[in-house]
């Protein structure tokens, strides 16, 4: 199991898991709403491949500090770069599902130095009609969200989120996101708002880092990384087979496989 430790942010702590190790690390950058513990069972695969690999909560989410302002995808990025900071990390690989596909982006824009290869699971360039409406959906069903006395908005959240679950998933998985959604000290829509707000098409364009887009084929925004692809044919693209949105969980030794394999091809 990674050790956890905290670094300091631009908003306060920001929580990291970290594997060990002294190779150049990968950084990790989970989707939302969700915490570092999206790559728990990868965790222990990269270790065994001898790849030192930290995941981080971002501002306001599992036991990261809030930011006292909305955050915008930049503030996720940065405080990438704290945790890089305060492990002394001169130069890593950065790896991101959906909202961290963006992050991952982002860092690289931000800090181009800092970053070695950049891979996005999920990538998520979208129209002004699609972003818009994404940004509906996540004002009806996050900020708008209603605790109610008898804890059924509990359950609700968690129907809603099975139904993005592939066929089959261990609903003890699916509370576990539940619980990872409801945990952090900034409120939970923070994350697709950063997501949402980020015009993803005009910064995938702008990266010059040697990247991969990755995807699966169950990914309820597959579509969108064929796109991406479409962009940036000269970006590496991998598609793996099934899945769903919970793909690091599901197929978890082919999914380091695909990103490991992107790195040593280097």
């Amino acid at each position: 199991m990674p050790t956890r430790g905290y670094a300091k942010g631009q908003f306060g702590q920001v929580h990291y898991q970290d594997t060990g190790g002294s190779d150049v690390p990968i950084m990790l950058c989970h989707q939302a709403p969700m915490t570092s513990r999206q790559y728990d069972s990868v965790y222990k695969v990269f270790s065994k491949r001898g790849v030192r690999a930290i995941g981080v909560d971002y501002p306001g989410f599992g036991m990261s500090d809030v930011s006292p302002d909305v955050p915008t995808i930049a503030d996720y990025a940065n405080s990438i770069l704290a945790v890089m900071d305060h492990l002394s990390i001169s130069i890593a690989d950065v790896c991101g599902h959906h909202t961290g596909a963006l992050v991952s982006n982002e860092l690289a824009l931000l800090h181009p130095d800092r970053v070695r290869n950049v891979i996005m699971h999920g990538p998520c360039p979208l129209t002004d009609e699609e972003r818009e409406k994404w940004h509906e959906y996540t004002r009806v069903n996050e900020k708008e969200f209603i605790h109610k006395t008898d804890g059924s908005h509990l359950a609700e959240l968690f129907q809603r989120r099975w139904q993005w679950a592939e066929e089959g998933s261990d609903p003890s998985l699916i509370t576990r996101y539940v619980v990872e959604t409801m945990m952090g000290y900034g409120p939970f829509w923070y994350g697709h708002n950063a997501a949402f707000n980020y015009d993803h098409e005009p910064n995938l364009k702008k990266l010059k880092h040697r990247a991969l887009i990755l995807t699966n084929t169950g990914d309820m925004i597959f579509e969108l990384a064929e796109l991406s692809h479409k962009l940036r044919p000269d970006l590496d693209y991998v598609v793996m087979q099934g899945g769903g949105v919970d793909i690091v969980d599901q197929q978890p030794e082919q999914w380091v496989d695909a990103v490991l394999d992107f790195i040593a091809a280097g």
